[in-house]
């Protein structure tokens, strides 16, 4: 990197601080630290919905994803019609509780047991997924980057992982969730530039969109959308079981993503922050997924050496950064560096927040009831700071994990096995009123142990060609296994509840489909948000179409 590219780095990270110090000035009560006073707008929700969903795994992964298997990973990658489910079917109920948590509103649907065990889970399924892969695959472009630098200190991939961590930790910590949301706003529109300019010098240097297809018609089915049920990797019916059930628990269940709709001004702005959203949602595919494409296609032709790991294959999780390194000129390439550490960063200081949401208002406050505002502040600020350690520390475990499916891949796999039983739980609680606590406890804790026995199985006995039961179990394929597990669940809930006697109808009035104040849902939405509504579900259709097909010549 030359002195211009650091220097348009250094003029980013001055408009953050700018940004922290203007957010910092009122942070009084617990809803101005972590909803940000309840008073955002739908303008920047949907801005913070985009940035934090798409950190640096993303544009890392996604890369190293379009480069190894294609378009196979964009079912993930088109889930705006889950942000629409978001906004119109998740949003009415916990905007009309007034709830600031997912485990809270889990427990005015169950009771307190089931909040207990939702955020300790949450808070496990953040350091193993969101903190370590984020700032892993950011410490990944650091090494890439600048080879042979900071030996003395570790080396370029610690110096940029604990840097990056730590700058992202310490605005989290004194701005708060509105330093959170203002520069989501401002990151969004740098990922999307800066993304969008390495696609188009990259569609360039190739030959424009026609021979990146003849690339991707080459590799026939094994760079196709829709893959045969004996694939190895993504099975057409496991993507269609496992797609939508990962989605509905990250849009729709998750504290990261939905704390952002729980600080609009109202129910109307929620909604309309979550189709904006949307709409931002679909351009990923397009410029965080195809940039892999045409790298790859670059490199059989000699244009661009992409580097390999210790199987002679392409390195994924490194595309994104030679592609940087080898294309782009003086200025431009600090603008996307400066796109890349504002999608780790936005990511990672929405997960911080969120972590300090759920520690301090779920945990810290039901055993402190009565502990003053600015102690919960305080609190926050003290959890938000042991995330950030817990989530450096998993990293060496993390960059063994990702070394055979890359880092995408891992991220995918552990959220199959995570999300099943919660997006179980949360799914029957508002669409099957007998659904008691009993029930819903036993889905939360049997899921979450089976997919962390899983995960553990996985680490402990995966190779090349198993033989043993338990290395057949870590070998098997994570789409069916998200399936099996949501089934599992469903019917687990579905048995304990029926066992026991059904929920107090008064209790969980409005906390049902059935139950819930539909006329308020229904003045809350206009005319224009069915007609954007529209144009986001026509756009993910319009891409499926095409990519379903663009293999084939």
């Amino acid at each position: 990197m030359l002195l211009v590219d650091w220097l348009i780095v250094l003029v980013y990270f001055l408009i953050l601080i700018a940004i922290v110090w203007i957010s910092s000035r009122k942070q009084e009560t617990a809803d101005d630290y972590f909803l940000a006073g309840r008073n955002a707008g739908w303008f920047v929700i949907g801005c913070s919905l985009f940035a934090s969903n798409v950190g640096s795994e993303h544009i890392v992964g996604l890369a190293g994803q379009g480069a190894v298997s294609g378009v196979g990973m964009a079912h993930w990658e088109l889930h705006a019609w889950i942000m629409i489910m978001l906004g119109w079917v998740f949003v009415p109920f916990y905007y009309t509780t007034g709830v600031s948590t997912m485990p809270e509103f889990l427990e005015k649907r169950f009771g307190e047991t089931t909040r207990w065990i939702l955020s300790i889970v949450s808070l496990a399924a953040y350091v193993l997924t969101k903190v370590s892969v984020n700032v892993y695959a950011g410490a990944i472009v650091f090494e890439t980057l600048l080879p042979g630098s900071f030996q003395s200190l570790g080396g370029p991939f610690w110096v940029g992982a604990v840097t990056t961590v730590i700058l992202t930790g310490v605005y989290t910590i004194f701005g708060g969730f509105r330093a959170v949301l203002y520069t989501d706003s401002a990151q969004a529109f740098i990922l999307l530039i800066g993304s969008a300019l390495i696609t188009w010098i990259g569609l360039g240097k190739l030959g424009g969109w026609g021979e990146l297809q003849t690339f991707a018609t080459t590799q026939g089915m094994d760079y196709a959308l829709w893959r045969p049920m004996d694939d190895p990797d993504f099975p057409w019916l496991g993507i269609l079981m496992a797609s939508p059930i990962v989605g509905i628990w990250y849009w729709c269940t998750d504290q990261y993503i939905v704390q952002r709709t729980l600080a609009a001004k109202n129910l109307t702005v929620a909604r309309q922050g979550t189709i904006w959203g949307g709409f931002l949602k679909v351009w990923p595919v397009l410029i965080f997924l195809v940039p892999g494409l045409i790298a790859a296609a670059l490199d059989s032709k000699g244009l661009i050496e992409l580097p390999l790991n210790a199987k002679g294959t392409i390195d994924g999780d490194k595309v994104f950064a030679t592609m940087v390194a080898e294309m782009l000129p003086p200025g431009l390439r600090g603008l996307v560096i400066g796109g890349l550490l504002a999608a780790l960063m936005s990511s990672l200081s929405s997960l911080f927040n969120s972590c300090a949401t759920l520690f301090t208002i779920d945990i810290y406050q039901k055993l402190r009831p009565n502990s003053p505002q600015k102690t919960l502040v305080s609190v926050g600020r003290v959890a938000t700071a042991l995330v950030v350690v817990a989530g450096i520390a998993w990293i060496p475990i993390l960059r063994s994990l990702s070394e055979d499916s890359g880092l995408y891949r891992y991220l995918q796999n552990v959220q199959a096995y995570l999300g099943p039983s919660i997006t179980a739980v949360f799914l029957m609680g508002l669409f099957w009123t007998r659904t008691n606590e009993p029930g819903a406890i036993a889905g939360l804790v049997v899921g979450f142990l089976m997919g962390l026995g899983k995960l553990t199985v996985e680490v402990l006995y995966k190779v090349e060609k198993p033989e043993t039961l338990l290395e057949q179990v870590a070998g098997f394929n994570f789409l069916y296994c998200s399936g099996i597990f949501f089934f599992v669940t469903v019917v687990l809930v579905a048995v304990v509840s029926k066992m026991a006697s059904p929920p107090d109808e008064n209790r969980i009035a409005g906390l049902t489909w059935y139950s819930i104040d539909k006329k308020t849902v229904r003045d809350s939405w206009s005319t224009m948000d069915v007609i954007n509504t529209a144009i986001v579900l026509g756009l993910v259709l319009a891409i499926y179409v095409y990519f379903s097909f663009w293999t084939m010549g």
